[in-house]
Parts: C-alpha cells; structure tokens; sequence
C-alpha cells in the first residue's frame, strides 16, 4: 500500500471538524489539531482557521509529521498502515514505543522504548517481522488496545470513544490472527 491510500484511508476514519468536549486533544478537523496546524504553519491558529483547513496541508501534514520524520516508510511495509495510523491517532513517539516494546516482548531487543526510530530499531523491527510476519502487526495491535483500556481507566469521561477506538485498531489485525 504506498502513501496516498494509507492518507485516503486515514481521512476516511477521520472526518471533518469535531470539537468534543471529552476529546482532550481539543479541535481537530481530518484528525489534525489545533496545536498541529499552529506548529506546522508557524503561527497560532485559531478554530477558524482549523476549519477551514484544506486537503493538500492535511496530506501534507501527514506525510511529512507522522510518515516521513518519524521514519514509518523505513519498515516492513505490511507494518506501516498501522504504524501511520497509530501515529496520527497517538503521536509518532507512541507509534514507536508500540513497535519498540512488541519487539522487546518477542525477543528482538532490548531495544530502549523511547519512541525513536534508531537503526537498532528500524534493525530488530526488520527481525521481527521477518521471523513473525503478521503475528507482529497482531502484537502491536493489542499493545494500541492495551494502550486505549489505559488511558480510558484514568479518564473515564473517554469512555465515549472506547469501542470505536478499539474497532480502529482491531481493523488492522490480519483474518487469521484474529481472536
């Protein structure tokens, strides 16, 4: 899958502008924020502005923030989808602390979890998915939703997102390593 249908697929989960008040990302309009949008554009940006929001700065955006720096399309592809979406979903260091502890867990470390895509990580994940194939996306499929139970036990005003975000994360996992 190359990068313009991952960012399809991704819009497609994400929508348009939400404002919910139990979303503590705040705003967002395509799944990008308000404190995105200020970053990449370099000003502070209101919720006008975030409105108003067009598709090429959102592909844009995804591209380069949550693909290309955090080194995503520098992995077994069959991992990236996942590892793109989560990283929009999550923030790039989150994405690469799943993959960095799914391959601890697996035997392929130790890697140090700090959310950096490093060579030894880019190396053991390449290790890792060679010797597991789609078991690893299965492993790194329950560390999201290990992760969402988490947050969910100390925010439960996030309830309201948990079987979608669940389902997002289960979308990903390969017919035969479903439970």
């Amino acid at each position: 899958m190359n990068i313009n249908d991952m960012i399809y697929r991704i819009l497609a989960k994400e929508g348009g502008y939400v404002n919910h008040t139990a979303d503590f990302g705040g705003p967002s309009n395509f799944g990008i924020t308000q404190n995105t949008l200020s970053r990449y554009l370099g000003t502070v940006v209101t919720p006008d502005i975030l409105k108003a929001l067009d598709i090429e700065t959102v592909r844009d955006i995804y591209e380069l923030n949550y693909y290309r720096i955090p080194r995503i399309n520098k992995l077994p592809e069959p991992i990236q989808p996942f590892l793109f979406d989560t990283a929009v979903n999550h923030g790039p260091r989150r994405a690469i602390k799943f993959l960095q502890q799914v391959c601890n867990e697996a035997g392929f470390g130790p890697i140090l979890c700090d959310g950096f895509m490093g060579p030894k990580t880019q190396a053991q994940a390449q290790a890792c998915f060679e010797e597991l194939g789609d078991w690893m996306l299965a492993g790194l499929v329950r560390e999201r939703q290990m992760f969402y139970v988490n947050v969910i036990s100390f925010d439960s005003g996030s309830n309201v997102f948990l079987k979608g975000l669940l389902a997002r994360a289960r979308s990903f996992l390969p017919e035969h390593c479903e439970p």
